[in-house]
């Protein structure tokens, strides 16, 4: 079953007002009636659509059209396919065979591969156009990275004023979703070449990332709070977990929103995914709430096993191997 959201759509109401002078000619008409306005999705808006032919390559010699099947009888297709076809003009994928994960926030994908890829299936997480109209509260995350401004120069997220004054228009908002979607790529890049157990990524153009797809066809790997584990995996999996934790803040990130609801499991293993919210320790040393938030967060998932963890003696060892001491300790 597919969900869609209101709020990716606007409707405008016309209201009609009857001067005093005009109330009798009123009554010798038939009820006075406003065609209503028609329903406008967001994802056709000419400043969404601008923006992601902004953000999209080039390509030379322009292939067959795509239209896959899958997407004929969804609403939002318009929006969908944009983002799509240019991982299918650049040679990355050829068809989209099912949806494998839908939230508010971002649909995910999975792709047949092409074969220059070395791959079977890939996946696309396109982000929806709700991002482009409201944000979550990202104060904490914003002043821990680089922010691009309008004309896309690289400003520091801690220059408050500047990244006010942009958030305010239009293409203000697509250059923070175009910072915030860029910046979750890169970090899976940075992690992935570092040996953590996140997707391989391929590509990113506009609202679309383009990753190695954990699971099947048809049967996309569950997260991990869907999942009843074997007690002989338990512990294996918990220290497998706050291994990458480590390996992250070790390479200059932390998740920010880890919990076992970003954490698929696929025969055995995990895999950590949803990097939007990483954010960079070096840029603002007041992020250990963020890493000890992870561990408790993970910690709680794997009390169900009848485990017990200290999660803020763990982020603290984890922080003072690699951070130095906390500010409290100095």
């Amino acid at each position: 079953m597919k969900r869609h959201f209101d709020d990716d759509f606007e409707e405008t109401t016309t209201f009609v007002k009857i001067k005093p002078g005009a109330r009798e000619r009123a009554r010798t008409h038939s009820h006075v009636q406003t065609k209503p306005t028609r329903k406008t999705s967001y994802e056709s808006s000419s400043d969404v659509q601008r923006w992601l032919r902004e953000q999209a390559y080039d390509e030379p010699q322009p292939k067959a059209a795509f239209h896959p099947t899958l997407l004929a009888s969804r609403r939002d297709a318009p929006w969908t396919l944009s983002s799509l076809t240019p991982f299918y003009d650049q040679h990355l994928i050829t068809d989209v065979l099912h949806e494998a994960h839908s939230g508010k926030e971002a649909s995910v994908f999975c792709c047949e591969a092409h074969p220059s890829t070395g791959e079977q299936y890939l996946a696309v997480k396109i982000y929806r156009p709700r991002m482009f109209r409201s944000l979550r509260n990202d104060a904490v995350y914003r002043f821990s990275r680089i922010q691009r401004d309008e004309q896309g120069q690289a400003e520091h997220g801690n220059s408050r004023r500047g990244s006010a004054a942009t958030r305010k228009t239009e293409r203000g908002r697509a250059a923070q979703v175009a910072t915030w979607i860029e910046y979750e790529y890169q970090t899976q890049r940075l992690l992935h070449a570092r040996g953590a157990d996140v997707p391989r990524p391929f590509a990113q153009i506009g609202n679309a990332v383009l990753m190695e797809y954990i699971g099947a066809v048809g049967e996309p790997a569950p997260r991990l709070s869907d999942v009843i584990l074997e007690q002989e995996e338990v512990q294996a999996l918990f220290e497998c977990i706050l291994h990458n934790i480590e390996l992250a803040l070790l390479h200059g990130r932390i998740h920010g929103d880890l919990s076992a609801y970003n954490i698929l499991y696929w025969q055995g293993d995990v895999t950590l995914i949803d990097f939007a919210q990483a954010v960079d320790p070096y840029h603002n040393s007041d992020v250990f709430s963020l890493l000890a938030r992870d561990v408790e967060r993970v910690c709680q998932y794997f009390g169900r096993y009848k485990r017990d963890y200290d999660a803020r003696a763990l982020a603290r060892q984890i922080w003072t191997r690699h951070m130095g001491p906390l500010p409290e300790e100095i």
